[in-house]
């Protein structure tokens, strides 16, 4: 497996009691849109999109994005 970037938006919806179509309206970007970035199938994030969500959700970027280390095979 290699490096990547994880996109822990339902963690922060879990602990804000709030749902994806709230969070939708609140960042302005289409359910099918963050549907890719909560399934960890988006190739990159705008920043102009990372600061709508985490204005949304009352959170730092770090609450959103985590690194995960790859393991060499």
């Amino acid at each position: 497996m290699e490096d990547r970037i994880i996109i822990n938006i339902d963690v922060m919806l879990a602990k804000r009691k709030m749902s994806v179509t709230e969070l939708s309206e609140k960042v302005g970007i289409t359910l099918a849109n963050l549907s890719v970035l909560k399934n960890g199938k988006a190739k990159a994030i705008k920043i102009s999109t990372l600061t709508k969500l985490c204005a949304a959700l009352d959170c730092q970027p770090g609450d959103i994005l985590e690194f995960q280390k790859g393991t060499d095979n």
